[in-house]
């Protein structure tokens, strides 16, 4: 029996779905089965979209030979997946916790039962998976986070998070790449810009990058946002 299916979301667009959950290894294969199909240059397919659990198809029903695409889809999620890659040096973000930057510090250390101090060591000790990108432009969806300071989105979102804001939402942790609105968990700042149109790379993470934090004070977080060059 596959442990996947091929869905149809309107005449343009195929999903390829594998078991709905947030998982490195599930996410790892959907990574591996975009990778595939980005590689085989697919006459009239537009864009190819990791997600959690699932690939996204974007392609010209004019020019895309359906069946030929659905065909190489099977041959992809069928082909044999070792797992994970290891090895992959982890992008560093310097984050500034706490007080201004981090208005939710407090709260995440009363939901962990523990001192703010420590939800820092919690929060930076993980090299974290990037799943996916969405929302905004580089917005980085990683985990897991650690279950004992996975606490969940805010009741009610705030009408503006300032870029480079670093929250937690449940298993998940992000950075805002943009000024917006969002109700997730804010702990801290970074001055690394997830999205720079005016870089040759544009986006800073890929799904399937690995990603660790490490804290930095207000002094440094001021250097590193005039010298973004230094930024380890």
């Amino acid at each position: 029996m596959n442990d996947y299916r091929i869905v149809a979301a309107g005449d343009s667009t195929l999903l390829l779905e594998f078991e709905a959950r947030i998982d490195p290894v599930v996410n790892s294969r959907v990574i591996a089965v975009a990778l595939s199909i980005q590689d085989a240059s697919i006459i009239g397919v537009r864009d190819v979209v990791p997600t959690y659990c699932s690939v996204a198809v974007f392609f010209d029903p004019l020019r895309t030979r359906y069946d030929a695409l659905v065909a190489r889809l099977v041959q992809s999620a069928e082909r044999p997946f070792s797992g994970p890659p290891d090895g992959r040096a982890p992008v560093g973000i310097p984050v500034c916790y706490g007080g201004e930057f981090g208005p939710d510090l407090s709260d995440v250390a009363r939901f962990a039962r523990t001192t703010e101090d420590d939800v820092v060591v919690r929060h930076t000790r993980p090299i974290y998976h990037v799943y996916m990108l969405g929302f905004v432009p580089g917005f980085a969806y990683m985990g897991l986070v650690d279950s004992r300071i996975a606490a969940t989105r805010l009741a009610t979102p705030r009408i503006r998070v300032e870029a480079g804001s670093v929250g937690i939402a449940g298993a998940q942790t992000g950075i805002y790449p943009a000024a917006t609105p969002g109700g997730w968990q804010l702990i801290g700042r970074t001055p690394v810009k997830p999205f720079d149109p005016t870089r040759g790379q544009p986006f800073l993470f890929r799904a399937g990058d690995a990603v660790q934090f490490y804290s930095v004070g207000r002094h440094d977080y001021d250097r590193l946002l005039a010298h973004p060059e230094a930024i380890r």
